[in-house]
């Protein structure tokens, strides 16, 4: 028997042994909530038993509307609240889809995303990136959207500082192309979703070496006809200096609405575009 935490969109499937959550980034699964302590509950996970356990956190928690006192045995089909935040317990069979392992010896979670995944990085099309057909929902400016994608990207880091940079890939590309997707379709993309995502894309581009990442990120702002965040720009900055393959063109075409649009920014946005006009010096460089 195997276990799985399904929260919002994606099911995070258990290995045995301990699964923390809560707001500290050391935790396998680190949610970004107020109401959640820093190390909150833990899931204590056996072959043919599920455990969940309050550390003493501040709001408590809950398993089907109840609060609990120190250890109890849940069930599939149990909805478990952690801060304001609502995990269900999903039981699967032995031939259940394969999760993606992260690292054994921590008990980190294994997650399996249920969108179509980027096909290929090196059959490279418009934006050198081939996306499986993906239907793209209306609500990309939602909080919860933002916060799903935050919680992905969460355990995605911590395959990056385990130098396991195509687990990363694999863990958001599809969440990042469903962004790409919309913003092609002219959906609305909220600011701090973008940040999210182009901010992800630019580190893979970093940790892989591959420029498909570079102009994914120049692809959304062009779209958003917005400079990049200065914290995006810093990552591509890092980002060019490892990769080759980045499309000259689309950077300049980016540079050039840019400056169509000076007119129209404040001091703030003016220096975003002096530093992004850097970005294409140094991409012609590498070019």
């Amino acid at each position: 028997m195997r276990f799985r935490l399904r929260y919002q969109s994606h099911d995070l499937e258990l290995s045995e042994g301990e699964f923390a959550i809560g707001r500290n980034a050391t935790c396998q699964l680190s949610l970004d909530d107020p109401l959640v302590s820093r190390r909150h509950a833990v899931f204590w996970v056996a072959a043919e038993e599920l455990v969940v356990e309050d550390l003493g956190s501040r709001n408590g928690v809950l398993v089907n509307g109840q609060k609990i006192e120190g250890r109890v045995k849940v069930r599939p089909g149990d909805k478990v609240l952690i801060g304001s935040q609502e995990l269900t317990v999903v039981q699967i069979s032995e031939s259940g889809l394969p999760a993606i392992p992260l690292n054994a010896t921590m008990s980190m979670p294994r997650v399996t995303v249920s969108r179509p995944a980027v096909e290929d990085f090196e059959d490279q099309s418009v934006t050198k990136l081939s996306y499986a057909t993906s239907a793209v929902s209306d609500d990309l400016s939602i909080t919860k959207r933002t916060d799903g994608f935050r919680v992905l990207a969460s355990v995605a880091e911590k395959a990056l500082a385990m130098g396991r940079a195509e687990e990363a890939e694999r863990l958001v590309s599809a969440s990042l192309a469903d962004v790409l997707n919309a913003s092609r379709l002219g959906k609305p993309v909220a600011p701090a979703l973008a940040e999210l995502v182009t901010r992800f894309a630019a580190k893979l581009a970093t940790a892989t070496g591959k420029g498909a990442w570079v102009d994914y990120v120049v692809e959304i702002y062009t779209k958003l006809e917005r400079p990049a965040p200065a914290v995006v720009v810093d990552e591509l900055y890092g980002a060019l200096r490892k990769v080759t393959s980045a499309d000259v063109g689309k950077v300049k075409a980016y540079v050039e609405l840019l400056r169509g649009l000076l007119p129209s920014f404040g001091p703030a946005d003016r220096f975003l575009v002096q530093r992004i006009e850097g970005l294409e010096r140094l991409a012609t460089l590498r070019a």
